[in-house]
């Protein structure tokens, strides 16, 4: 048996009872922001915008393969906070972007 002091909780998904240290690293992982092709972002991140954007209340529309630089995370994990050279407190959806390595 693994360790004695930990505690164990049912995972409904899986069917097994799981060590609550490994079901908390479980929710840390579905809770990860990514992007459209599944890659895990992190404040500081550079991403490239995988279609054309309109943005509302700028009049304008960002292009495909634009490159956001330092982009930082909020508390929803499908959105991102962003800067753009045109546009200040530009928030983008995760799924229109993709992580520049």
């Amino acid at each position: 048996m693994a360790g004695g002091d930990d505690d164990y909780i049912y995972d409904e998904a899986s069917g097994e009872w799981l060590p609550a240290s490994e079901m908390a690293a479980k929710a840390a992982a579905a809770s990860a922001v990514k992007d459209s092709a599944g890659n895990v972002l992190a404040d500081g991140d550079a991403v490239t915008l995988i279609k054309d954007l309109k943005v509302k209340g700028a009049g304008q529309t960002l292009k495909q393969g634009t490159v956001i630089r330092s982009i930082r995370l909020t508390d929803n994990p499908e959105e991102i906070d962003c800067r753009h050279e045109t546009i200040k407190g530009l928030v983008l959806r995760t799924e229109f972007v993709r992580k520049k390595n």
